[in-house]
């Protein structure tokens, strides 16, 4: 989230962030925003008695915001099939694998345990199946020799970190577009997921 906020705010994202939503009040993120003057709001799941009301609660405030998009950074809460078709074709999240390989949880250890020689992150449209929607854009690194679940998982976020504003910022240009079921660059349907290479920074 302070990444996109940082690039809007140097106006290499032709953007703003209209609202920052945490379920936990002493996230992070959420005290990033007060110190950038963004507005924050805390829907706490534990408030609700069902995950129906909860979403509700999400819902009302992000359309009480005017956002015209959904970006998850750091949400860690696996949503329902209505509350994700409510944003259909415009919620975005960023997974840190190269899917479809290794959705879900501890991506960094099951590259390691699997021996697998690279490793990376996935921009993709959010479907209710989990880390299963059309992809965007993906960054690759190198799994390194004597490589840990920390090393790695920090060598892929700061490629999140410059992954996930470069399709944002297609996006606010109105290059990237989500158009009768295809996304779209340019006018043209996207074959393949745009590339950045975790080595050089080149791509997208």
């Amino acid at each position: 989230m302070l990444a996109i906020a940082q690039e809007c705010r140097a106006g290499r994202i032709a953007a703003q962030i209209a609202l920052v939503v945490s379920d936990r009040p002493d996230a992070a993120g959420l005290a990033a925003a007060h110190e950038l003057g963004l507005a924050g709001a805390v829907i706490e799941r534990a408030r609700y008695g069902t995950r129906e009301d909860f979403e509700r609660a999400l819902i009302g405030a992000i359309d009480a915001s005017g956002a015209d998009w959904v970006l998850l950074a750091g949400f860690m809460r696996v949503l329902s099939a209505p509350c994700v078709q409510h944003y259909e074709g415009r919620m975005l999240n960023i997974h840190p694998s190269l899917l479809p390989r290794h959705p879900g949880l501890h991506t960094h250890r099951r590259v390691l345990e699997a021996g697998e020689s690279e490793h990376g992150c996935s921009v993709h449209l959010v479907t209710p199946d989990l880390d299963a929607g059309p992809l965007i854009a993906q960054g690759r690194v190198p799994v390194l020799a004597g490589d840990t679940e920390d090393r790695l998982a920090a060598r892929v976020l700061e490629l999140e970190h410059r992954l996930y504003p470069q399709v944002i910022g297609l996006i606010a240009r109105g290059r990237l577009q989500y158009l009768g079921g295809r996304i779209m660059l340019d006018g043209h349907a996207l074959e393949a997921p745009l590339t950045v290479d975790g080595a050089s920074g080149a791509g997208c």
